[in-house]
């Protein structure tokens, strides 16, 4: 089993290095509208918002993760411009009490049902680790450095993978699909296709999964994929 708290000081410690090593971020990223600049900012707020669930879990604090959808997109907007040394820093800053809170969480956590905003989506304690992870790699590499999906260990991209494949499950339009990795992974989606598989690398795929990027894969005709849960 995947070891998420040491994956994620891991993946932490190498966006922060490679970052730290970026010479412009003010250029765009791969997240549309927004820079390497705002990739970051929203990295350091993610992690104080992850640190307020923690606090609702263990403590009982009753905290959301943001305040509202528009207070967490100007809270990372103020955070924009500021010189480079400090952003890096506010990401590496913001990850330590996150990695220390992470780990007040046990069994007795996992199924405590915790609000991304008043009255908004849901999901539940044990999701915590998984959802940094996923926030910390997935806008590493869209920071479009020298990190991509093809650099993951080989059972985050299994991880991931099946993560895109359960958000695809169950919502309206999702394709039926088989898919084959060049690793010699099968996966399905709804009834599955066996007859025209979607074929690929493990990161080729988990990067058409998750970013709707279609040059790692092959497909005789690639079905379109929902925006997932």
């Amino acid at each position: 089993m995947t070891d998420l708290l040491a994956a994620i000081d891991t993946h932490t410690a190498r966006l922060v290095s490679e970052a730290r090593a970026c010479d412009d971020l003010a250029a765009p990223s791969l997240c549309e509208g927004w820079s390497r600049d705002h990739v970051l900012n929203h990295l350091a707020r993610n992690a104080e918002a992850l640190c307020r669930l923690v606090r609702s879990a263990v403590d009982g604090t009753g905290e959301t993760m943001y305040a509202s959808p528009e207070r967490r997109d100007s809270d990372i907007d103020d955070g924009v411009g500021r010189p480079a040394d400090v952003v890096v820093s506010d990401v590496e800053d913001t990850a330590v009490p996150l990695a220390e809170d992470l780990r007040r969480l046990g069994p007795e956590h996992r199924d405590l049902v915790l609000e991304r905003t008043p009255g908004g989506p849901t999901f539940k304690g044990g999701m915590l680790p998984f959802m940094r992870l996923r926030e910390v790699v997935y806008h590493h590499v869209d920071l479009d450095l020298d990190f991509g999906f093809d650099d993951l260990a080989g059972d985050l991209q299994v991880l991931f993978i099946e993560n895109e494949l359960k958000r695809q499950q169950g919502v309206a339009g999702a394709p039926s699909l088989t898919l084959r990795s060049d690793e010699g992974d099968v996966w399905t989606l709804g009834d599955g296709n066996d007859e025209a598989p979607v074929t690929g690398s493990r990161g080729g795929i988990l990067r058409w999964l998750a970013r709707q990027d279609p040059s790692g894969v092959r497909a005789e005709t690639l079905p379109e994929l929902t925006t997932g849960l």
